[in-house]
């Protein structure tokens, strides 16, 4: 079985950190994947897009997708090409702090303010990193755990300072979803 996850914002989001850590956590817990990320021109305020596809045994998707499961949407500017990709019966979080319209799809919509969350955690630029502990939760892809144990690999060294207040936002958005909502494996490919 394989899980292909989109992640899109604006540049400055995290949208690539979150993108690499869910991608070294599923590693970690034994998955095969694959990720490929792609900028806008710009490097703050620029579209950026991630993909993640995570699987148990050799991967069939390529990186660069057509269809996923699932999505985390932190702006509206990529919502269009994202929806477009969502398949039925899969999950979007949305970052309601910056949508300013409702939001369809035939399939689990998590509307979560992520950004104002963050802001009012005095973590502002942490928002992607919360989007993807309340994912995490909502699908159990990976484990707390192991977002937490490789929160600070995943960071350039001169950033290392910010593995501590990453973790803080991976546990405040995987606090903020009570169950879980559209598990990402079944049967022998679930673990606790």
């Amino acid at each position: 079985m394989e899980r292909e996850i989109l992640l899109s914002g604006i540049g400055g989001q995290g949208i690539q950190l979150a993108a690499k850590t869910l991608a070294v956590a599923a590693m970690r817990e034994g998955r095969r994947v694959l990720m490929f990320g792609t900028y806008g021109g710009e490097m703050r305020g620029g579209d950026t897009e991630a993909a993640v596809v995570v699987g148990s045994a050799s991967l069939l998707t390529p990186p660069v997708i057509d269809f996923a499961w699932a999505g985390l949407a932190m702006h509206p500017m990529g919502w269009p090409s994202m929806i477009a990709k969502l398949r039925p019966g899969g999950v979007a979080l949305i970052n309601t702090s910056v949508f300013e319209h409702p939001v369809t799809y035939d399939g689990i919509i998590l509307p979560l303010a992520v950004t104002g969350m963050a802001a009012s955690a005095g973590m502002q630029q942490a928002a992607a990193m919360l989007a993807l502990g309340a994912f995490a939760a909502a699908t159990g892809i990976v484990k707390i755990e192991t977002l937490h144990a490789v929160a600070e690999e995943v960071l350039p060294p001169y950033r290392r300072q910010f593995a501590a207040a990453n973790r803080r936002a991976l546990n405040i958005g995987h606090e903020a979803v009570a169950s879980r909502l559209c598990p990402a494996w079944q049967g022998s490919e679930h673990w606790a």
